[in-house]
Formats: structure tokens, sequence, C-alpha cells
């Protein structure tokens, strides 16, 4: 018996538990990192980036609660300022990540597990220790009580094991892929001894406890939030953080519409603003401040993916559910008109799912595309094997007869007719009735000459502009025709893909997939994304994807612009260069006491 029990255990010494990989100071999607161990800091900083000052941002709409992990109630803006994550994003990088709260990571090499190793200084704001416990507490509470979104990121994350006070190791289920251990790198740590004795799930306006470099000050809901900077944050020498969260504090305003927000910028209720408009950028930019060099207004380079802004539809209702229909309306959209009149030919018709990178399609597919869409032939459109994706062109006019009698033709096809004035379908005798649901009024002018060409056509539609808390509402419950769809895009997409367009997805409340797509070729194409084994096999398998999206005319695509327009009061210094993947704002930007004082001695009284 004695020599059984030796046997037995060599024999399971010689079985390795988890197939373990090397420690690393980080990690990225295909192992490649720019920053070596023991980097000094990120190239887009300033180092030596002097601390302190007031930085006034703006907001939109109204917050009701201080916790953003839960589906309940509308989040202040911000939040993520008092909480560290394991890992911290590289923004020079493609889904790069390096140490925040642990000190080095193991991935398996089977990738069935990640283990990471806690930095013992770490600490939560009440100078308690991060512990390894905390991080599993954190999964297991997000999953089950957070919004639906977690259940559905962290599905392929079976558990997370402590392993001792500052060891822990998530374990995967599933087919194996490279982006789990990157995606729990990003999960947000909570401190179990403040939430285990508190309802998680419901609104608060209770300040929670944190372990980022800011901590939640004043709360006015509805009106201001202020964060104030932490002077002991334990992780203020990493080379992650070196030169970042300058300002002492972060006040975000808030204001109900663009309109306001612009006209409180001009008088100098706040400091920085992204302009998202075109119009307002060309005609509101040329007040007193930009013209005595108060106010900085300029672009810059984004290198980021702009992803796909969209009127997207929504194919649960059975109208939209014919492919045809789709494509007809779609026809209905005069982007040359709109561009020359409204945008003053800013943008650029967007044409991908992953525009502005090189993830998006192009031309016919590539071979390496084709092994993957050759499968799928008869559930997939036969437009991907054989054209090239453009979306509907027009002269600019306005008056594009020869699409409306392509989409007449179109919807003829789908079975639907005009009858007694009303575009109706043969079979159902459904009379086709559109509502474009918005929360921003300045979609308005954009959808009145499709609202016309839609009746022209014989439909009737309505425009409904709704504040953000009845949107957001409605978004979650999948109730609406039409809406101006956004999906961002990474470098490196991954799991995201399934809540954007998975079937798993389609009827989850608070999914990202407002379509109701539910397709299993498509499920197909989004694990070819996820499973990629190389660079080169993600961006098949995306370009693949965006074709079959493409040409299912899911979306009316909208427009682009590869540049930031900022503008902001004169009173900053910042790096020579943003980030690539950023703006680096309000993140590696800092108070200049200089301009600040200059500026302040030449607005007293006036703007």
């Amino acid at each position: 018996m004695r020599a059984v029990l030796v046997i037995v255990g060599l024999l399971l010494l010689a079985l390795p538990a988890v197939a373990e990989g090397t420690a690393r100071h980080g990690m990225s999607m295909f192992g490649e990192l720019k920053y070596p161990a023991g980097f000094k800091h990120f190239d887009y900083v300033n180092p030596g980036a002097p601390k302190g000052g007031l930085v006034r941002l703006e907001a939109r709409g109204t917050y009701d609660t201080l916790n953003g992990f839960t589906i309940k109630g509308n989040a202040a803006a911000g939040l993520g300022l008092i909480y560290d994550t394991l890992l911290e994003s590289a923004r020079d990088e493609a889904f790069a990540e390096y140490g925040l709260l642990v000190e080095s990571v193991v991935v398996a090499d089977d990738l069935s597990s990640v283990t990471f190793d806690l930095r013992p200084e770490a600490r939560w704001h009440d100078g308690k220790p991060i512990t390894a416990e905390d991080v599993a507490f954190s999964l297991d509470l997000l999953k089950a009580k957070g919004a639906p979104f977690y259940r559905f990121y962290y599905a392929n994350v079976d558990k997370a094991e402590v392993l001792s006070p500052h060891k822990v190791r998530f374990t995967f289920k599933g087919q194996k892929n490279r982006e789990l251990p990157l995606i729990v790198g990003q999960l947000p740590v909570l401190p179990k001894h403040y939430w285990q004795d508190r309802e998680f799930s419901t609104t608060t306006l209770e300040p929670p406890l944190g372990s980022g470099p800011y901590r939640i000050g004043k709360v006015d809901p509805g009106r201001s939030i202020t964060f104030e900077r932490v002077a002991d944050y334990w992780g203020r020498g990493l080379n992650v953080n070196k030169g970042r969260y300058n300002f002492a504090t972060l006040r975000f305003e808030y204001y109900r519409d663009s309109t306001v927000s612009l006209e409180a910028f001009k008088a100098n209720a706040f400091d920085f603003r992204q302009e998202n408009t075109a119009k307002i950028w060309a005609t509101q930019y040329k007040f007193p401040a930009i013209k005595k060099g108060r106010v900085i207004r300029k672009t810059l380079a984004n290198g980021n993916p702009t992803g796909m802004q969209s009127f997207a539809f929504n194919i649960r209702r059975e109208k939209f559910q014919s492919r045809r229909v789709r494509q007809a309306l779609a026809l209905t959209f005069d982007f040359e008109w709109a561009n020359k009149n409204l945008f003053f030919g800013q943008y650029t018709r967007t044409q991908s799912f992953f525009s502005n990178s090189e993830l998006a399609s192009h031309g016919l597919p590539a071979p390496a595309e084709l092994q993957l869409l050759e499968p799928l032939r008869g559930q997939i459109p036969e437009e991907v094997f054989s054209k090239a994706y453009q979306a509907p062109k027009t002269d600019g006019s306005g008056n594009s007869r020869r699409h409306l009698r392509q989409a007449k033709r179109l919807l003829a096809e789908a079975g639907w007719s005009v009858k007694d004035g009303r575009l109706t379908n043969a079979k159902s005798g459904q009379v086709m009735e559109v509502e474009f649901l918005l929360v921003n009024q300045g979609f308005e002018r954009i959808v009145a000459p499709m609202q016309r060409a839609m009746e022209r056509l014989g439909a009737k539609v309505s425009v409904r502009v709704v504040d953000t808390s009845q949107y957001v509402n409605r978004l979650r419950d999948f109730d609406f025709d039409i809406i101006v769809g956004g999906w961002g895009q990474s470098l490196s997409p991954g799991n995201e893909q399934r809540d954007f367009w998975g079937a798993a997805a389609a009827n989850r409340p608070g999914s990202r997939n407002y379509i109701g797509i539910k397709d299993a070729a498509i499920d197909k194409l989004i694990d070819h994304i996820i499973f990629a084994k190389s660079r080169a096999g993600l961006v098949a398998a995306t370009r693949a994807l965006d074709r079959v999206l493409l040409w299912n005319h899911f979306v009316i695509p909208n427009w682009h612009i590869d540049k930031y327009r900022i503008a902001y009061w004169n009173r900053f210094g910042h790096p020579p260069a943003p980030p690539k993947y950023g703006l680096g704002f309000p993140d590696t930007w800092w108070l200049d006491t200089v301009k600040d004082q200059a500026l302040q001695t030449a607005t007293k009284g006036r703007n």
C-alpha cells in the first residue's frame, strides 16, 4: 500500500493543475508590448507635470445615482475616476495593458486561466489593503447584481480563486480566447468590506468607497458633481500613473442640451468642449474670446476606429424584418445633400462598422475572408461574395428620383405597395408607420428630408424627441422603430461583439444589440473574431463580419470624421502630442498657473 501511495503521489506531481506561463509586467492580445519591464512612464505624458488647480467639465442630461455598475438610474459622469482596475491600458498601443493594482500577471500557456499578483501596497481610500478577496468578490458581485452587460461580458470567466492574500487566479470555461485575460485585466475592483452589507443593485447618492486617484467630493444631483484628487493615493508613483491625474479638482457641470452648454462655455462656465456637430463648429466658434486667443480652437488627429453611427432599425418589429424593406428605406437618406447643406462638407460617409481602421472591409473578400465566408454561403447575403459594399450615393440635389424609384421596386418585391395613399403590406394589411426616436434635437433637421422622402413612398413617419431618462429606458426595453445607434470599436474587437450583434443579447434588456439580430451565421463570425489566433486572423474575421452586417442593411450608415474638434479656455499645459488613440484630456493635461492668471486678468468682468 505504501508503494502504491508513493507511485500515485509521483504521478500527481507530474501532472500540473494549470499550464503556467511566464510572469510579465503586462500583456497584449498577441503578446507584443511596446513598454519593457521597469519603464519609467508612458511616452504621451509629461512626468514632471505640475499638480493642482480646478478643471471644469461638461456633462449632458442629469444623474441620480453614484453607482454606475447597475442598470438602475442615470449614473453620474466621471465615476471611473474613483476606482482602480487590475491593469491599465496604454493609449498608444492596440489593446495592451500594464500592471496597476497588480505587479505581475501570468497567462496560462493553454489560455485556461490568468493569475495576478497584487501589489501589497495597494490601498482603499479608508486605508485598508486591497486583497485577492476583493478581486474575487468584485467578479461575483458584478455578475450577480451588476448590469446585464457584466454577466454577458464575463460569461466565459468560470471563477476567481483566492490563492493567497495577494494572489488571485481567474479560470475560463468554454473555448479559450486571447482576449479573456485582457478583459479580466479591465475588471474594476470593488471593496468587499464596504459592499457586502449594502444593497448593490439599487441607486444611491452616498459616495462609494474607492481606491483610485480621485474621491467624490460635492454632490449636487442633476446639476454638478466634484471629484477631489487623493493626496495620499497609493498608486501616485507608479509608472502607469506618472504625469497623469494632475488636477486637484474636477467638476462636471450638467446641461440639458448642447445649445445651452455652448452658451455656458462661451461665458467661461466650463473649460473644455469637444464639438460633435459640424454646423455648430463651422458657425458658432467665432465669438470674441477665440479671436482674442483666450479660447483655443483646433482639430486633432483621431487614430481610433470610428465605428458605426447610423439610423438603426429595430428588426424585432415585423415591418423591418425584410432586408429589402430596410434597403429601400436606406435609399431615402441623401448624405451628399446633408453634407453640403448641413455639415459644411466636414464628414465622410461611413462604409464600414469598423471605419477608420485596418479592420474595415473593402473591395471583394480576400482569400482569408473567403475561408470563413464560404461555409456560410446560403445563410448570408449573396452580395457578400460578388459586390463591394457602397452606401447609396446621390448627386447632392436633395431630389433623387432614381433612388426613390429603386426603393419603390424593392418595397414591391417585399410585398409592400401603396393602397389608399398608404404603403401597405399585401398579406397582413399592415400600414407602414415609422417613428424616429431621438434624444438629440439636432438630428431633427437631418431626419426631416428622410421623413419627406419616406412619405413620398407612402409611409406614415413621425419624429419624437425625448429626454435622456425616457430615451435610456426605451432603449433598454427596445421600444423604438429607428434610433441613431452607435457602436464604437477598438483596434482589437472581441467579446463585446456578442453584445452588439449576438443572438443571446437580442432580447436581453440593456444590451447593445439594439437591432435585435438573431443570426447563426453572424454568431459564427463573432466566434472567429473572439478565437482568432493571430492579428491577421483577427483582421480577416472582422472584415468578414463587417461585410455580412453591411449587406443585411441593418442600419442606414451615417458619417464620421477622423479628427477631434476641440475648444478650451487657454489656461492649460499639455504634452506636445496626444496619445495615438485618445485625446489625453483631462488625463494628461495640467493647469498652467501663468496662463491661468493672465486669463483671469483678461476676463475679469468680461470674456
